[in-house]
């Protein structure tokens, strides 16, 4: 099975955003609205986008149900979508406005009893964990949460060794420290969460510039790529992309 790519586009004030390693005050602002990236985006061949509210990501309250269920009356795309999801009912309103599946970050990282009984309501085919992580000092990989603002009390390998206990089927990785930088996706980060977690389908997010660093890590074995800026300035394109 080939490895699914995710055209994302974030959301801040109405408009289409990136943020330098999840820096809310380095944004960067790119023409057109939401949908009409989404849109085009479905016209280059993409089935899948990621779609990211990042005003909710710090503040809670998913605000995108209106696209979304716009998005969802077409069914051109499959929409992975998040921020802000703070609750159960948060979970089953953004499935019931047409998300394909539902990315559950802060939550997932301080609340991991809480998200594994949502796993086995929802299904592992409807849940995305964002578990994003810095490095430490040791080497270390710690999950962030809150807009990346803050970070886990356990460990990012203990933390995925519990949802796989508990059913998780896919989880989105970022190394926020590429995210935004167009320098490259973080390589050996991704070869050792597959190592970590082989049962767990991993998508591979941050650094990512052209259709080279898309096919390496496929060959890595990742299930998933999300790119955004690379996309956003032209750098590769989603047919590219998906020839990998």
């Amino acid at each position: 099975m080939g490895m699914t790519v995710y055209p994302a586009v974030d959301v801040r004030g109405g408009a289409v955003v990136r943020l330098y390693q999840g820096d809310y005050a380095r944004e960067t602002r790119y023409a057109g609205s939401p949908a009409d990236v989404l849109r085009s985006y479905a016209r280059q061949g993409a089935q899948w986008v990621h779609l990211v509210d990042l005003d909710a990501a710090r503040e809670g309250g998913y605000t995108l149900v209106p696209l979304l269920r716009s998005l969802a009356s077409e069914r051109s795309l499959r929409v992975q979508t998040g921020g802000g999801i703070r609750g159960e009912a948060d979970v089953e309103g953004v499935l019931e406005a047409g998300a394909a599946r539902v990315v559950i970050g802060s939550r997932a990282v301080d609340d991991p009893a809480e998200v594994s009984r949502w796993l086995a309501r929802f299904g592992p085919e409807r849940l995305t964990l964002a578990l994003d992580a810095r490095c430490g000092p040791c080497g270390t990989w710690y999950p962030v949460s809150h807009g990346w603002s803050r970070s886990g009390g356990r460990t990012l390998r203990d933390l995925l060794a519990f949802y796989l206990d508990h059913g998780l089927r896919h989880a989105l990785c970022t190394d926020v420290d590429r995210d935004g930088t167009l320098a490259g996706p973080n390589l050996a980060f991704y070869e050792l969460l597959r190592t970590w977690a082989p049962g767990i389908a991993v998508q591979a997010s941050g650094g990512v510039r052209d259709a080279a660093d898309v096919a390496a890590l496929a060959g890595i074995g990742c299930a998933g790529v999300v790119i955004g800026k690379a996309l956003l300035e032209g750098r590769v394109t989603v047919a590219e992309a998906v020839a990998c």
